[in-house]
Formats: structure tokens, C-alpha cells, sequence
């Protein structure tokens, strides 16, 4: 997933008729260039990153370093185990507005995920508690998470489009990610399974 081979917007695309955590990634070609699936029924968060929805080659994988907490960091290696960095949860900071740092194969701070606003995912749960008004939800309110750079200039843009069951994000380039495209991208895929389980 480098820069120079991606076509912005990528699209996520939950699947809501399978029962394992999955979705698929496209370009703004619409062509798949991930396959992303949790496996169920495990202690540790364990995803692989397929090239597309046949299943053919895991190009990615994305392990818990530890039991899931307020604190757990997130470890992405590719094809051949080598590892390109990690996304760490922000404590108990990331309860009210989701906080994520973006840690690269060194252990330096490279970039931050963070919720736009935070009132958008209390009244989209608010909502949510109120018989037939709970199946709106997926279009009144949609967050939206910025990734900055140690600058703090946001580097890309990923946000819930209006649907049923919260089952679309995109992503949107704002500036050039030069090589670190895939640790931002990886990024993203698993911050997204953890915040859409969050509601």
C-alpha cells in the first residue's frame, strides 16, 4: 500500500452478512486493494490483511502486543513478519474523544489519530436508545477522524458516510504521506474495527 500506488478516496465497505468482523478496501477505481478480517472467538486482537476477497495472499497482520485494555498497542507486520510499526490506544483518554498514536518500526511517535468531535459518537449513542429512531442513526451522525502529522498538520482525513449499520468510511488524502502511507493505512483499518465495536 504505497502512496504512489494508491487512488484516493479509499473506500471501506463493512460486510453485514457474514459473522466475522471483516471489510473490504477500494480505491476511487473501485478496485480492492484489501481484504480485512478479524478472526472470532480470539483473546487477543488477531486481523489479516488480504490482497482481495478471495483470500489468496495475507500481505499484512495486525496483532494485540498484549491483553486488550485501555492501553493496548496494536503491531502490524507484512508478508515475509517484518515489523513496519504500531497504533497504540490512548488510555483513558480515547473514552470520550478516540486518541491514537502512530508509532513506527523504531518506536517514534510519527503521527496522531484524533476524533474530530466527540459530541457526534455521544449523540449517535444517545439516539441509538430510542426505538425505530435507532435505525436512523447511520445517517444523522457520522464522525469523522484526522490524522496529524508532529506538526500537527492533518495528513489524511477518514470518515463515516451516511449508512445502515455504520457500515462505510472513506478516506481522504489532505497531503502527501511520502513512505509512511502504509503504517497510516494499517492505522486506520484497525482503529476503525475497534471504534466501530465501540458503537
Amino acid at each position: 500500500m504505497k502512496e504512489n500506488q494508491l487512488q484516493f478516496p479509499i473506500k471501506f465497505k463493512f460486510n453485514v452478512a457474514t459473522m466475522a468482523n471483516d471489510f473490504t478496501a477500494k480505491d476511487a477505481n473501485d478496485q480492492t486493494i484489501a481484504y480485512v478480517r478479524q478472526k472470532m472467538f480470539k483473546m487477543k486482537e488477531d486481523i489479516l490483511i488480504y490482497n482481495n476477497e478471495s483470500k489468496e495472499k495475507v500481505n499484512y497482520n495486525i496483532k494485540a502486543d498484549k491483553w486488550i485494555d485501555f492501553s493496548a498497542a496494536y503491531s502490524f507486520t507484512d508478508d515475509q513478519g517484518q515489523e513496519l510499526g504500531k497504533v497504540a490506544r490512548k488510555g483513558w483518554a480515547s473514552i470520550w474523544n478516540a486518541k491514537y498514536e502512530i508509532i513506527d518500526e523504531n518506536r517514534e511517535q510519527k503521527f496522531m489519530i484524533r476524533e474530530e468531535n466527540a459530541w457526534v459518537k455521544v449523540f449517535d449513542s444517545l439516539l441509538g436508545e430510542i426505538p425505530v429512531l435507532s435505525f436512523f442513526t447511520g445517517y444523522l451522525f457520522n464522525p469523522t477522524y484526522k490524522v496529524m502529522d508532529k506538526g500537527g498538520e492533518t495528513v489524511v482525513r477518514l470518515k463515516k458516510e451516511p449508512s445502515f449499520f455504520g457500515r462505510k468510511f472513506e478516506i481522504e488524502k489532505v497531503k502527501d504521506m511520502n513512505e509512511d502511507s502504509e503504517k497510516i493505512i494499517l492505522s486506520l483499518m484497525m482503529m476503525i474495527l475497534l471504534e466501530r465495536r465501540r458503537g
